[in-house]
């Protein structure tokens, strides 16, 4: 993520550790890589989640390992009283889990249910989450607003994303000795960062 725009900053020198913010900086290699929460903060901080649970995801552990980030991505956010929304893709249409709420323990529950399995509607989630924001932003423009897209990228097509306008980060969990490497192109579509799930998660 740009820090001189979104990340540091906006980060306190000492303090508690802004898991978040620094994992969607990418993989801390020193404790100057790690962000620290302001102790009073000027606007709410929104965290939206989008996890591709399709069918592919389910190869040589990708998913699993998704969902050990997410997991500690939860249990931070609810600490730092962010606001979470979440919505899946998977089966015919993407689902929303939760909008806009602070972050609950329930999401520990929801998490360990989460199975990949049918198709891939992540351009309509994408779609869907880019309509989301706007009507937010509207309501809550002093809102922080960042974003996370965890997928394997594999998409017959990628023509046609929406312009999402928020600062964040694409996970890519693709895994197998053979690779499609779309991932990379969608970030770069969607004008986020990039990282694969190994370079975060080892």
């Amino acid at each position: 993520m740009d820090n001189g725009r979104h990340g540091k900053a906006r980060s306190a020198k000492h303090g508690a550790i802004n898991w978040p913010g620094t994992l969607l900086g990418g993989r801390p290699r020193s404790r100057a890589d790690l962000l620290y929460h302001l102790r009073s903060r000027a606007a709410h901080e929104l965290w939206l989640v989008i996890v591709d649970a399709s069918a592919s995801t389910r190869r040589h552990g990708a998913l699993t390992d998704a969902k050990g980030l997410l997991a500690q991505l939860f249990d931070d956010a609810y600490r730092q009283r962010a606001r979470m929304a979440l919505l899946t893709a998977s089966g015919q249409a993407p689902t929303w889990q939760v909008q806009g709420l602070k972050a609950a323990k329930g999401l520990t529950g929801w998490l360990s249910r989460l199975g990949a399995g049918g198709g891939t509607p992540l351009l309509a989630a994408l779609s869907e989450a880019g309509q989301w924001l706007q009507a937010r932003r509207q309501r809550y423009p002093a809102e922080q607003q960042r974003l996370l897209v965890i997928t394997d990228g594999r998409l017959k097509d990628i023509a046609g994303l929406p312009l999402l306008d928020c600062p964040g980060l694409l996970v890519d969990i693709e895994r197998g000795p053979i690779k499609l490497g779309r991932a990379t192109q969608l970030a770069r579509e969607l004008n986020l960062d990039y990282r694969h799930i190994d370079s975060v998660s080892s």
